[in-house]
């Protein structure tokens, strides 16, 4: 029983990277939209969870979780920033995507309506609590 929960909750964390990895390569090499500078930083974090998280559930290695739960919150911290720059919390002059190529904080970052960093925290977010999930132990 434990291993059946732990991989369907490592299946929905590889879900969910793989779908949010074909979504950002959607809408960079379909849309034509530019990613920004944190936008790179977090689809480096998401792209290897695709392929991690992908081969720890061919060979059935329900200890990959402890890997992507570090990635996750590596790409969680970043998509947090890239919120805060995009909310406007945190000052301009320390804002890393001025400097050249597309804006953190323009209307490019929209997709439906909705921030990209925000779509990012929250799928790293789950993420995260499926890996930790796939970790735990279940007692009868």
């Amino acid at each position: 029983m434990t291993r059946l929960y732990g991989e369907t909750a490592l299946g929905l964390a590889w879900i969910i990277a793989l779908s949010s990895s074909l979504a950002v390569l959607f809408i960079g090499e379909v849309l034509g939209q530019t990613p920004c500078v944190l936008c790179w930083f977090q689809r480096a974090f998401m792209f290897p969870l695709a392929i991690v998280l992908g081969l720890g559930l061919w060979w059935r290695d329900t200890r990959v979780g402890r890997y992507a739960i570090a990635l996750a919150l590596g790409g969680g911290a970043v998509a947090l920033w890239h919120l805060g720059l995009y909310g406007g919390l945190i000052p301009e002059r320390i804002q890393p995507c001025t400097a050249s190529g597309p804006s953190c904080t323009d209307d490019n970052q929209l997709v439906f309506g909705i921030p990209i960093p925000f779509l990012a925290l929250i799928a790293f977010g789950l993420i995260t609590l499926f890996s930790f999930l796939s970790l735990k132990e279940r007692r009868s």
